[in-house]
């Protein structure tokens, strides 16, 4: 059922209950037995979203190799949860309060670890901030799902079009 409700707010992030109810194939009451309603279905999907970007981070293995190619291997493992990523983080009240989820403060400090280490490297631009390029990734990242799900972009070239598009502004230009 999260799963369901995952996929269609990824696609319109303005879904109502009824309509997260038809799609997981069950009644509005069903619904609302496991979610109280919309702010419990979110508070849900971000439980969901944030165990599969750290899994997807483990996977990338941030700290093998150099920077770039981790940030390739990272791009790669979170394509499977671009959309549901994309939706979170343009779900204002999981942000407009203090008591945003601990795992995203995870999930940033160690993202911005590897921007960090690139640019310890000499890979990465040392006047863009760690941080700026952690957001930055996260940006790409959604608007790469939804050119996705449009059909204005091939899903084969996610991760190419990502990761060349950040790295050809992240990184220092060597001059002769």
């Amino acid at each position: 059922m999260l799963r369901t409700a995952a996929a269609l707010l990824t696609r319109k992030a303005t879904a109502t209950m009824d309509e997260v109810a038809r799609a997981a194939g069950i009644g509005r009451a069903t619904l609302h037995r496991h979610f109280a309603g919309r702010e419990a279905l979110v508070r849900a999907l971000e439980e969901l979203g944030i165990r599969e970007l750290e899994a997807a981070l483990d996977a990338a293995r941030l700290d093998a190799d150099g920077a770039p190619d981790a940030l390739r291997r990272l791009v790669t493992e979170v394509e499977p949860v671009a959309g549901l990523l994309a939706f979170l983080v343009t779900e204002n009240q999981l942000f407009e309060t203090e008591q945003m989820h601990e795992g995203w403060a995870r999930i940033d400090a160690r993202v911005s670890a590897l921007f960090r280490r690139g640019q310890e490297q000499g890979a990465f631009r040392i006047d863009l901030t760690p941080a700026w390029l952690t957001e930055a990734l996260y940006g790409l990242i959604g608007s790469g799902a939804w050119a996705v799900q449009d059909g204005r972009v091939a899903a084969k070239d996610f991760q190419y079009m990502i990761v060349e598009l950040l790295l050809g502004g992240a990184r220092r230009s060597v001059e002769k």
